[in-house]
């Protein structure tokens, strides 16, 4: 697995200066407040197991990873390898107890995740048990010129995570990329 066996992190202080240094997962883990899984779904697990259990308990993770199967798509639609009754987050979730996971920027491309220049401000879809692990990634998304639409808790990442093979459809089949989702209220 060397290829999810380090990580970075970033010291962010007041007086504009930014500090990235390079450890291995649980060095890693152990620094972070926040920490972000932002590896393939299929080794998502081992990548935590990896970062050690003692050193995610209590931490709140923003899940960005999707079950996405090794088979190609199919007229522009993924293939999971989890199946509509239980996401891998709550797969994390249930090998990692005690981490406060949260479901975000899994629907939506990296070049998107920060600042996106959108005729409208996006929605980001989240979820997780802990509330204030989700009021906390809501401040990040507001900060990143997200809203958020709290779906509710983990199993809410099943519909979550489907959005991500919607998302790639006009990416596979229009080589387009650049767009995100916006929830509309009356």
């Amino acid at each position: 697995m060397k290829n999810i066996v380090s990580g970075t992190y970033t010291t962010l202080n007041f007086n504009n200066e930014t500090k990235i240094d390079i450890g291995t997962s649980d060095e890693t883990a152990k620094f972070g407040n926040l920490l972000v899984i932002c590896v393939k779904g299929s080794v998502a697990k081992e990548a935590l197991q990896l970062a050690g259990k003692e050193n995610i308990a209590g931490k709140i993770i923003i899940d960005t990873t999707n079950p996405i199967s090794d088979k190609p798509p199919v007229n522009g639609v993924l293939n999971y390898f989890t199946d509509i009754n239980f996401s891998l987050m709550e797969e994390l979730q249930k090998e990692f107890p005690d981490a406060r996971f949260v479901k975000a920027f899994n629907s939506v491309g990296n070049l998107m995740m920060y600042k996106p220049k959108l005729d409208a401000m996006p929605t980001m879809f989240i979820c997780g048990n802990d509330e204030a692990a989700k009021e906390a990634v809501s401040d990040l998304l507001a900060t990143f010129g997200w809203e958020t639409a709290d779906m509710g808790k983990a199993e809410a990442a099943r519909a979550i995570e489907s959005l991500c093979a919607l998302w790639c459809i006009d990416g596979f089949l229009k080589n387009d990329w650049m767009h995100a989702f916006k929830l509309l209220k009356v």
